[in-house]
């Protein structure tokens, strides 16, 4: 395991009118807590590619150096104003979002960043669900081709409880697997495994040998170990079978009323502690 993230939508205003922070104040809030990693979100006001010049790029990296914290994975924006969906029926806003996607591939590639999430879109109506599916396939093989030349992995999310293509373990390893891709892996979030009443250990398992990220987060965007998930199994489940990455939380966004450094904290402390219990880490 390469140690603990913090996703940063819950320092931003992603989806929700949140509490809001530059990057710079999340860079040196999430280090001071002990955080090994951090997952960029990509929306305003922290990693919008447009809105980042050479010479802020820079600067990030550095900071980021500084305060001896790697960037574990970045998460393009699913939704917003300009839809980012590899998977609508208009061909400029597949283009646009593909696009998009190079622009965060070539972030993460300056940031020395190994990875970058597929949401793989949503089926608008009209649309056949095989020809979405096909949408998104095509976009993700252009990216992933381009992810290849920079060394960066794009990781496949099952997203039911945002989206309607990719809802589970089983169609998250298909897409990866149809790319024919060899930097296509997949990923899983604990909350989405929640929201269908699986069980999350489960998707350690079944994902296995393509397992190259997770999201950690209980029910309702909590902290681990604030609501009903069983996270003594799913460490247990990683440990065994030889989980290489970052273990990342993304918690506390769904709500104005968080407090993103009791979201931190919270999620830290625990998570230190049961990693010590099973001897892992």
């Amino acid at each position: 395991m390469k140690g603990i993230s913090f996703n940063t939508w819950v320092y931003s205003c992603f989806p929700s009118w949140l509490p809001s922070y530059p990057l710079d104040e999340v860079i040196k809030r999430l280090s001071s807590m002990g955080y090994d990693g951090i997952e960029i979100g990509c929306a305003s006001p922290h990693a919008w590619p447009d809105h980042l010049s050479y010479g802020r790029r820079k600067e990030i990296k550095q900071l980021l150096r500084t305060h001896q914290l790697n960037v574990s994975s970045m998460l393009p924006a699913p939704g917003g104003g300009p839809g980012n969906n590899p998977s609508s029926p208009i061909r400029e806003e597949r283009e646009f979002t593909v696009q998009h996607y190079k622009d965060i591939i070539l972030l993460a590639h300056e940031w020395e960043c190994p990875t970058v999430i597929w949401i793989a879109g949503w089926a608008v109506y009209g649309t056949p669900q095989q020809e979405a599916w096909n949408y998104s396939l095509q976009g993700l093989v252009e990216c992933a081709r381009y992810a290849k030349e920079l060394g960066v992995t794009l990781v496949v999310e099952p997203t039911p409880t945002d989206s309607n293509l990719v809802e589970t373990a089983d169609d998250a390893l298909l897409l990866a697997e149809q790319t024919g891709e060899d930097n296509v892996k997949v990923m899983f979030d604990t909350f989405h495994a929640l929201y269908r009443s699986e069980v999350s250990s489960d998707y350690v398992y079944r994902m296995k040998d393509k397992l190259h990220h997770i999201h950690i987060s209980d029910a309702d965007r909590l902290p681990p170990g604030q609501g009903n998930c069983n996270f003594d199994a799913v460490l247990k489940a990683l440990k065994e079978i030889d989980y290489q990455g970052y273990l990342t939380m993304e918690v506390g966004f769904h709500t104005r009323k968080a407090d993103p450094d009791w979201y931190a904290a919270a999620s830290i402390d625990y998570l230190k502690n049961k990693l010590k219990e099973i001897q892992w880490g």
